[in-house]
């Protein structure tokens, strides 16, 4: 038993709580309750911290440390690994097969089992002589030669194409990107990167080569042309003058595509990037045809497959390509091919068991969704056969139907097995139903949180009166919370109608979406939700009039609709200085507020000086972040509270200016200000028209809980959607439609019903709104529902359903169908 007294991380309010081992233990409660703070905050900063505090300090100095956890104590909780709610996204050189390591199987099968090609192109029959590391003779010609290790068949490795040097695309310098407007001279800054990157000699230089740089561009021959393009690093003696005088100097010339090439390489930001990027087009490769391997790594082959061949697969195909190994080798090399299929094989269950079966290997990782990425950390995590070990999963139902629900508590029951322990956070009744034991945390959020509610199996939380989740495990709350159009009217307000062509592996398609309705898009992982909303609806919307939109749609009536807003999960902002004063515009209307006081008038302070980012009032320890970082040596750098401004981003000054509230009693200062939550400045600020407006916005879409002052990055997706709405909820939205991706993630079923609350209201502005979605009673909520699938990838991409809820889970065909009938069933 995991023993944590007096935890106060974050919101969590000296909570003391006893955490069984060698069991899965369930933390649930609604956004912001302090969920995360216990699992992740307590028991995996603790557990890794402790962990890595027994390596030596050498060690410790070139490893990632937790702070240590704000908590009295915390007893017997073993080492811990925590698989997050948002895995980073991986670089240009991951895919599907190195993340999930199934690569490094097949590639050793293709060193090991393939029929390999001599020096000079004869091909061999596979031979046991690839495993024991002799040389192999060609029975044709009678070279010897070495078959290839597995690196040598890596293309992050020696295996790469020496064209792009295994990523399979390649950058090119887009000549049309380079000149700002053919009328334009080249001594008026014709040559756009001569002029953005300093090169502004480059011109003089052009000028000895015979380049007329006083005509327009397009007035100059083919020859000069090229010159200033791709012109020869040549020398040449000018004359530059400066403010010392003219001096007589010897300068390279360096051609506009060589100075976007040259900056490429020192671009070691994202801003220099972005700034490169937009002279530069990006094509597949066409040495590698983008397999990203060079021919050396092509040759090998099984069953006439070459490893490009098979790695372009569905991890599904590839379990049926692995049976069939064995039938193309020779007897005695049964036993080593019968070790690798297996191992291989092995690897797969998990994934196919997790919904993952319609992944090619190479698809890149950057492509694959949160949901998918944090599966592929769940499968590795069971694959590594650990004991002993405390593992902290954050939301491991996001993304996954409830069809792969199965798969996923069949992972979990490998862990068990194998003597760890597994806390889960997740909203998801089904999955925590699932649980051994369950921790709730609330009742409410942030300050309204951070206390235990409930403790115990699931039968006991489920008759706890104090429980907010209990009645949603046992069936007794509703799961209808408003009211859907009739069947008969779902339509009454307008269509839009979209036909595509196939595209991927979505067939061609013919769909109907209600103009001023719920639209809920569901189907398993892979059936071609994204595809269909936004791949195809979504830029075929946006594309402006006479404007094409993407090639695989054929015909769209947009059915009156002109805005299309996609409202996504991702974070707000990149560091501390976002907030939600700042995102949510209220902060500078607060900001003018007080620089119209008679004391800030009187200090000749203007709206400027109270920006906590640039202003001249803002805290000058932490400039305005409100934390500062302790460098310690070799323990893990510690950020604090800032001690000058306790936090407020202010300086002391500040609090001289102080504006009266609007409830009569008493006055605050703007920092004062900024550390209450949106429902509590609401009363005090009742006489600014535009930050009441958004306060009582903040509290009506669920957020009324967060502090102003909160930095916008902490936030979590779901908090993250519903602060991008606030701005939209009281405009008309007649002519707008408003795309979600599954907004449910990380949401308590009660703030599910909130987010209902919330569409319900861009609904009854007259707006039109599309969700793809998992969650049984967002789906149940609907409108309208259309079902992809079947299944995924190639078994999937087809509409096998659409209508109401009712209709859809009467539908035999539908998968979604068979659970959301038992969902509207009370099962």
């Amino acid at each position: 038993m995991i023993e944590v007294r007096g935890a106060r991380v974050h919101n969590l309010k000296d909570i003391d709580v006893d955490i069984p081992l060698g069991a899965l233990v369930g933390i649930a409660g609604v956004s912001g309750s302090g969920k995360s703070s216990l699992a992740m905050g307590v028991l995996y900063a603790e557990g890794s911290r402790r962990y890595i505090e027994a390596l030596s300090t050498y060690t410790r100095r070139r490893m990632g440390q937790a702070a240590r956890a704000d908590v009295d104590r915390v007893s017997h909780v073993p080492a811990a690994l925590a698989l997050r709610q948002r895995p980073g996204v991986p670089g240009v050189r991951s895919t599907f097969g190195t993340s999930t390591e199934l690569l490094n199987v097949i590639r050793l099968m293709f060193s090991r089992l393939a029929r390999h090609v001599c020096p000079n192109g004869h091909r061999q029959e596979p031979t046991l002589a690839v495993a024991a590391e002799v040389p192999i003779v060609c029975p044709v010609c009678g070279a010897s030669f070495e078959a290839p290790g597995a690196e040598a068949l890596a293309f992050n490795s020696a295996g790469a194409c020496p064209s792009c040097a295994g990523t399979g695309t390649v950058r090119e310098v887009d000549d049309a990107a380079l000149i700002r407007d053919e009328v334009m001279t080249i001594d008026d800054g014709a040559v756009i990167p001569w002029q953005m990157f300093g090169f502004n000699v480059q011109p003089q230089i052009a000028r000895e080569f015979g380049v007329r740089t006083d005509v327009p561009w397009r007035e100059l021959t083919a020859w000069e042309k090229e010159i200033v393009l791709g012109g020869p690093e040549e020398k040449k003696h000018i004359a530059v003058t400066s403010k010392k005088g003219v001096h007589e100097l010897d300068f390279t010339f360096r051609n506009a595509r060589l100075t976007v090439t040259e900056e490429l390489k020192r671009a070691t930001d994202e801003r220099r990037l972005a700034r490169v990027s937009r002279f530069l087009t990006e094509r597949t490769c066409p040495a590698c045809h983008g397999t990203r391997l060079s021919t050396a790594a092509l040759a090998p082959t099984i069953g006439g497959r070459n490893l490009s061949e098979v790695t372009a697969l569905t991890l599904e195909a590839i379990t049926g390509w692995a049976g069939a190994v064995p039938d193309t080798l020779p007897g005695q090399m049964q036993p080593m091919c019968d070790s690798l299929v297996a191992a291989l094989l092995g690897m797969c269950r998990r994934l196919l068991d997790l919904g993952l079966g319609y992944l090619a290997l190479d698809r890149p990782g950057a492509t694959l969704s949160t949901g998918e990425r944090q599966r592929v950390q769940l499968a590795r995590a069971v694959r590594n056969e650990t004991t002993g070990v405390l593992y902290v999963l954050d939301e491991p139902s996001i993304g996954l139907h409830p069809a792969n629900l199965r798969g996923l508590h069949g992972v979990i029951e490998d862990l068990l097995a194998e003597g760890n322990s597994v806390v889960m956070v997740d909203h998801d009744p089904q999955v925590l139903r699932a649980a051994d034991h369950l921790v709730e945390i609330g009742p409410g959020s942030g300050h309204e949180g951070g206390t235990i509610v409930a403790t115990g199996t699931v039968a006991e939380v489920g008759r706890d009166p104090g429980s907010l989740v209990g009645g949603f495990l046992t069936g007794r709350e509703e799961v209808v919370v408003r009211e859907p159009a009739p069947a008969e009217r779902t339509f009454a307000e307008g269509t839009i109608r979209m036909r595509t062509a196939p595209v991927h592996t979505v067939h061609a398609l013919d769909v109907r979406i209600p103009r001023g309705r719920l639209t809920v898009v569901t189907g398993v992982s892979g059936s071609g939700k994204t595809t269909l909303v936004l791949d195809s609806l979504v830029p075929a919307l946006k594309a402006a009039p006479g404007e094409k939109g993407p090639a695989h749609v054929a015909e769209l009536d947009a059915g009156g609709i002109e805005r299309v807003n996609v409202v996504d999960a991702t974070p707000i902002g990149i560091n501390v200085r976002s907030t939600v004063g700042t995102y949510s515009g209220v902060l500078d209307e607060l900001r003018r507020a007080y620089a119209r006081l008679p004391s800030a008038r009187a200090a000749g302070l203007t709206a400027g000086d109270f920006s906590y980012n640039t202003g001249s009032l803002r805290c000058p320890r932490c400039q305005g972040t409100g934390e500062i970082s302790l460098d310690v040596q070799f323990l893990p750098d510690v950020d604090i509270v800032c001690p000058e401004c306790d936090g407020g981003r202010y300086a002391p000054e500040t609090d001289a200016h102080l504006r009266p509230s609007a409830t009569g009693d008493g006055a605050w200062s703007l920092p004062s200000l900024l550390r209450l939550t949106a429902a509590e400045a609401i009363e005090h600020v009742a006489d600014l028209k535009k930050v009441r407006t958004r306060l009582e916005a903040l509290r009506d879409v669920g957020l009324g809980y967060l502090t102003l002052g909160e930095a916008t990055p902490a936030l979590s997706g779901g908090e993250a959607q519903r602060l991008k709405l606030v701005s939209e909820l009281d405009r008309g939205q007649g002519r707008a439609v408003f795309v979600f991706d599954e907004p449910t993630v990380g949401l308590h079923p009660l703030d599910v019903r909130v987010l209902i609350t919330v569409l319900q209201r861009l609904l009854d502005q007259g707006g039109t709104v599309v969700v793809i979605e998992h969650d049984l009673d967002m789906i149940a909520n609907a409108d309208h529902v259309i079902d992809m699938g079947p299944s995924g990838g190639a078994d999937g991409g087809r509409i096998v359903a659409a209508g109401t809820p009712a209709q859809v889970a009467a539908d035999e065909h539908s998968i979604t169908g068979r659970y959301l009938g038992e969902h509207l069933a009370g099962k």
